[in-house]
């Protein structure tokens, strides 16, 4: 796709960075952009939101693309209603182990940040205890019938525990993150949690400072490939005016991956005209040749097409330029080179 805006472009990201008023200017008309529009708010995970955003904003589709909006928005809030029902399992679950977990991203976000959780899309449970807390963690979600999918002895990187079953999957945490060749560890984060109820439900949530940060780790770590992750920023900063700004710039210093932290927020401003003072992208700004390589990586047109997400390569490279210390993301490029060439070995076949 050419770096040059779309229709549908134009639509999706007026309608975010417009949010919560209402954009200026008219809704997509002609068919071809109108289903561009829809496709495109699915592939990044808004189709819910989306829907919610042009009924306030008085825009109307043609028939045919109001009722794919419409289909797709259906189809995702009875995803978020399977994943909904495994979260608050697990949580029950956990609870009588006598743990309580820290909510990361998903429902609980959503819940506390969207007009209705169920707009934005969710596809797993993700959830994050101390290391001490695993292994009894684990043992819990195993009573619900969820099996534990062993952890590839070949990577160092692995921060999770998965565990599957036919109602879905649940990422139990003990590291909140992995990538560029470094890890965000739990124990700190968890410590810092702050006690909330959820639907009636006893759960924990990260520090609004290590939200902010690890949001935006998340996402960087993921190259802003979905335009949700994004909107999540923005949307917290909304609905923290009091952040301490001075403490996210601490906390993501503290993690290492500072460049990280700024990638996603500047693009959440640069694109969505999220809420996040000048002087804090300026503490965490990656050298000047980082900055305009970002810049450029992560455009408008470029991130709604998610470019990069479609080649593995150039994923892998654009992390290997991007990474805030070059030897760690050195050894993870090399891992992940090698797991393509094992991807794209022949088989051998039988007789």
């Amino acid at each position: 796709m050419s770096p040059a805006a779309t229709p549908s472009l134009l639509s999706l990201l007026t309608l975010l960075k417009a949010w919560p008023d209402a954009p200026a200017g008219p809704a997509p008309t002609e068919s071809e952009s109108a289903d561009a529009l829809v496709k495109d708010a699915v592939r990044h995970g808004l189709a819910g939101f989306v829907e919610h955003a042009l009924a306030r904003a008085d825009w109307t589709l043609p028939d045919a693309a109001r009722a794919l909006l419409r289909r797709e928005s259906l189809s995702g809030a009875a995803r978020g209603m399977r994943v909904r029902a495994l979260l608050f399992r697990s949580v029950e679950a956990l609870g009588a182990a006598g743990v309580v977990p820290v909510l990361l991203k998903g429902y609980g976000l959503a819940r506390r940040l969207y007009p209705e959780p169920l707009q934005r899309a969710t596809t797993d449970v993700d959830l994050l205890v101390a290391r001490a807390q695993v292994l009894c963690s684990v043992h819990a979600l195993q009573g619900l019938g969820l099996t534990t999918k062993a952890a590839s002895a070949e990577r160092d990187d692995t921060h999770h525990v998965e565990l599957t079953g036919p109602e879905g999957l649940v990422e139990l945490h003990y590291r909140a993150l992995a990538g560029y060749g470094q890890a965000l560890e739990g124990d700190a984060l968890v410590a810092r949690a702050e006690d909330a109820e959820l639907d009636g439900q006893r759960v924990r949530f990260l520090g609004a400072e290590d939200e902010a940060v690890y949001l935006a780790l998340h996402a960087s770590n993921h190259l802003l490939q979905r335009l949700a992750w994004l909107f999540d920023l923005k949307l917290l900063a909304r609905a923290r005016p009091t952040l301490d700004w001075d403490g996210v710039v601490t906390r993501a210093r503290q993690t290492g991956l500072p460049h990280l932290v700024w990638y996603a927020w500047d693009a959440a401003r640069r694109l969505l005209d999220a809420p996040v003072p000048e002087r804090v992208l300026q503490a965490l700004a990656p050298p000047l040749w980082q900055r305009a390589l970002a810049t450029r990586l992560f455009s408008g047109p470029r991130l709604l097409d998610a470019e990069l997400a479609r080649n593995k390569p150039a994923w892998v490279a654009a992390k290997l330029a991007l990474a805030p210390r070059a030897r760690p993301m050195v050894r993870y490029a090399l891992r992940r080179l090698r797991g393509l060439g094992r991807l794209h070995r022949p088989r051998d076949r039988e007789g």
